[in-house]
């Protein structure tokens, strides 16, 4: 999301069928984390923490929403809220929902500002949320399975940020973008298939201060070269010291390691894999509007592009349960698919 600081009737059937389908929903419920774990097992990755969506309210002991009306840093046109109008989890899915609603709320997230909070009113509402203060890792592979959604002006996103900032603040102490998807289905006349803006976004950002700040980004479309918001699709980062690869249902996209990074942090001086060393946490949000989007595709914010729902199915993080420390035992081989 970066540049952080400026700028998703059967037929019936006999009582034994139905007995058996019983016992299969109920397995359903809970058989997701045997079916993890043995997957885990056969690489190395062990699970650590999971989030299925399956019940009716957001699990607070493990998310945080954020509320406020600043635009990300990015000129940003919605403010985020904790209402069921935005966030919602229903029908196994997480969905963050905007909305076109004049609304106003605190300028800055609770972290950036102190009582009592500016007041700024937008023209959007949609929702965000965080595991920032509740959990966070350093190195493992985060898995998502997701489905953004389209129109000029809609920018979802599954990023991570330092739970501290140890080497100083953005981008000093780095950031990394698993998923953006920036005005799907929107004209593009360099995308093929067909269907207009068909690419999600990767990238990193670290650094120092701007306007010194840098950042590698990446584009990437399906093999089919269809529209990812047209149904689920399963992101996936593996991270270990000084090496970062992102999967796109499981094929391997982009690959960054500590030769393409920095930190201007003093702090980090003799340190070659500063400043993605430390712990990281989960984020994920429906931005309307701001720089990325407004300024490419079809420009601005559709008028018709609310309501939008960006809808996560599941997270789940892993780590390296043979190699806890550095976490590259357990990675794939650096190939990428073309």
């Amino acid at each position: 999301m970066g540049p952080f600081f400026f700028q998703f009737a059967s037929q019936e059937k006999p009582m034994q069928s139905k007995i058996a389908l019983l016992g299969a929903m109920i397995g359903l419920t809970a058989g997701w984390t045997t079916a993890a774990k043995a997957q885990a097992s056969e690489d190395g990755w062990s699970l650590v923490w999971a989030e299925e969506f399956d019940g009716t309210k957001l699990d607070r002991k493990k998310w945080k929403p954020e509320i406020s009306c600043w635009g990300g840093g990015n000129q940003e046109r919605q403010c985020y809220t904790d209402r069921p109008k935005n966030i919602k989890v229903a029908d196994g899915n997480l969905h963050l929902m905007a909305h076109k609603e004049t609304f106003t709320g605190p300028d800055l997230p609770p972290e950036f500002s102190n009582k009592p909070y500016p007041q700024k009113t937008q023209e959007y509402t949609s929702g965000k949320i965080r595991t920032l203060g509740i959990s966070s890792w350093k190195y493992g592979k985060i898995e998502f399975r997701a489905k953004p959604p389209k129109g000029q002006g809609t920018w979802p996103a599954v990023w991570m940020m330092p739970a501290n900032n140890v080497y100083g603040g953005w981008p000093l102490s780095g950031e990394i973008d698993i998923l953006e998807g920036v005005n799907l289905g929107a004209t593009c006349d360099t995308c093929k298939g067909g269907v207009g803006e068909n690419r999600m976004i990767s990238a990193i950002h670290f650094g120092d201060y701007a306007p010194k700040n840098k950042f590698h980004d990446t584009r990437v479309a399906l093999p089919s070269n269809a529209l990812p918001s047209d149904e689920f699709h399963i992101w996936t980062l593996e991270w270990g010291e000084g090496v970062m690869r992102f999967y796109l249902n499981g094929r391997q996209y982009w690959e960054r390691t500590s030769a393409d990074w920095e930190t201007a942090s003093p702090l980090a001086k003799s340190n070659p894999v500063a400043p993605f060393d430390q712990p990281f946490y989960i984020m994920a949000n429906l931005a309307i509007g701001g720089g990325l989007s407004e300024k490419n595709n079809d420009k601005g914010v559709a008028a018709n592009v609310t309501p939008a729902a960006f809808l996560i199915d599941w997270i789940r993080i892993y780590q390296c349960s043979s190699d806890k420390e550095k976490g590259l035992a357990c990675m794939q081989d650096g190939k990428e698919s073309k």
